[in-house]
């Protein structure tokens, strides 16, 4: 298949899922139909719905507190720079991550090729999103240069740091974690999961 033929009537969206591609072909399709999530694992397409309002709000606060941080703090200088929604290379194909955080370059992200140093995760409730989450990403991350992966999950009330695939610490609420990656910078799980909660009820 040519990058050609994937010039879909209408653009690539939801009836795309699970169509064949290579990730020569998803780094060129410029027709994707806003408002999705788009991975290849595999060779396979992945079509996921946005991201609800109990994942995007507290993200949003995180990427908030990171900013605050390099702006404000004496070692904030560590956080090159972090954005949302970011779209990773992987051994497999390519992997849409919630928010990512680069650190220790010393300059600017050049965003396409930078392996970011942090890739973090919101859980949803969706059981396959769980899985993907929890089971493949670890691995998958770790493959491809990431050094801390963080899972956020406001239904287990907990945060889980995987340092690679085998290294694992799980935080719980009232629970405030730190990394060398940015030193000075501290993450109450209780305060992200409050603002989370916040959400709970809200049209998405």
């Amino acid at each position: 298949m040519s990058t050609a033929e994937l010039k879909i009537p209408g653009g690539i969206g939801p009836r795309c899922n699970g169509m064949l591609m290579t990730t020569d072909e998803f780094d060129a399709a410029d027709d994707w139909e806003p408002g999705y999530r788009y991975e290849l694992v595999h060779g396979v397409l992945i079509v996921s719905p946005p991201a609800g309002i109990g994942e995007r709000k507290p993200n949003d606060e995180l990427g908030y507190w990171l900013m605050s941080y390099r702006d404000t703090h004496a070692q904030g200088s560590a956080l090159d720079d972090t954005a949302p929604e970011h779209t990773l290379k992987t051994s497999t194909g390519r992997r849409r991550a919630d928010r990512v955080i680069w650190t220790g370059l010393g300059r600017t992200p050049d965003y396409e090729n930078d392996v970011p140093s942090i890739a973090i995760e919101f859980v949803s409730e969706r059981s396959r999103d769980r899985k993907r989450d929890y089971e493949e990403k670890p691995q998958e991350y770790a493959d491809a240069g990431v050094r801390e992966y963080w899972v956020i999950d406001r239904f287990a009330r907990s945060l889980t740091v995987f340092r690679g695939p085998q290294g694992r610490t799980v935080l719980r609420e009232g629970d405030v974690y730190a990394t060398d990656l940015l030193p000075g910078f501290e993450l109450s799980v209780s305060r992200l999961l409050e603002i989370a909660d916040r959400c709970k009820g809200r049209p998405s």
